[in-house]
């Protein structure tokens, strides 16, 4: 009787505990393309937190990006590396108003996401605003894999 109810627990326990391991926030995060667009809603990005996304390129790479709202009130989309530390597979983290490098620690304000490029400045991707969703075209996508080549998952 002592073996059965212990594997009675194991057996609604075992899928819980794995469901949990397997699922985090970061999967939560991967995105599927429509009609070769990636369509979110504008409202879940415009808190001022910067949102990581997880998309496949055409050519296999996992792409993380991210978009946030920058004080100015526009909504933003860069890949998360630049064209100097990509090859240290880092990306970016959010203190504040900034965006700061994982890699070499420069900062860079909100408001200038999409506006520099190059340098250790997050890679710009372009975006559109439709009908309540931040829009980004997948063939921005595959044009920006290359900087996730070295990215550790």
């Amino acid at each position: 009787m002592k073996i059965f109810a212990h594997l009675a627990i194991l057996a609604v326990s075992l899928p819980l505990f794995l469901s949990a391991c397997s699922t985090s926030s970061a999967d939560s995060n991967t995105l599927n393309s429509v009609n070769g667009e990636l369509s979110l809603p504008l409202a879940s990005v415009s808190d001022g937190q910067a949102h990581f996304f997880k998309v496949k390129a055409d050519d296999g790479t996992l792409v993380t990006f991210f978009v946030l709202k920058s004080r100015d009130g526009i909504v933003r989309a860069a890949v998360d590396a630049c064209d100097v530390c990509y090859k240290a597979g880092k990306g970016y983290h959010q203190e504040g108003d900034f965006m700061v490098c994982d890699n070499c620690g420069q900062r860079f304000a909100s408001s200038r996401i999409n506006e520099v490029k190059g340098g250790c400045n997050p890679a710009p991707l372009s975006r559109t605003e439709r009908d309540g969703k931040l829009v980004i075209q997948m063939k921005d996508i595959n044009a920006n894999s290359w900087y996730m080549k070295y990215r550790r998952i």
